[in-house]
């Protein structure tokens, strides 16, 4: 079977789920380089593909903390890892690069770890918005940091140290 494709318009935009051979192998944001241009398939349906959209519009609804998909992301066996660690951070919750390098027992494969979520075929589901900078920044997101500061606030992610999620202008009450 060929990769087949169906678009859900989210509160962050238009996303993409893409299932090969019955499991979840991507999701996209149109907000994320070179999405136009990637190569998705065939455009279909599936119960498999309406499965993942019916679960990511739980999630935006916020009625879905978790998400319960085959998912089969095409990577390195490290990249693998690093995306299941991913996995792991609870939601609501963030994690540092240096943290995840830690969780995968590479303390000092940080910038590998950050490559590797860069690299995550599986937006939201596999969250790689959790993950921050050590000083509580927002880095490295491919969806964009306003992306990922919506994400981390519709999850309720509160600040950790020196963790500013909003400018002081748009801080939540």
């Amino acid at each position: 079977m060929s990769a087949i494709f169906m678009d859900t318009e989210t509160p962050i935009g238009l996303v993409r789920v893409v299932e090969e051979d019955g499991a979840i192998t991507r999701v996209g944001m149109a907000t994320s380089k070179g999405f136009a241009q990637r190569a998705w398939g065939q455009r279909g349906s599936s119960a498999m593909l309406k499965m993942a959209v019916e679960q990511l519009a739980a999630y935006f609804a916020g009625t879905r903390t978790t998400f319960e998909l085959p998912l089969r992301p095409a990577g390195t066996a490290f990249q693998r890892q690093a995306w299941q660690a991913l996995c792991a951070i609870p939601f609501g919750q963030t994690r540092s690069y240096a943290e995840q390098a830690r969780a995968v027992g590479r303390p000092t494969a940080t910038r590998a770890i950050g490559a590797a979520n860069g690299r995550n075929p599986i937006a939201i589901i596999v969250p790689c918005h959790r993950v921050i900078g050590s000083d509580g920044s927002l880095t490295g997101y491919a969806g964009g940091e306003p992306v990922k500061r919506w994400l981390l606030s519709h999850e309720g992610a509160r600040p950790r140290a020196q963790l500013a999620l909003w400018p002081e202008a748009s801080a939540p009450s």
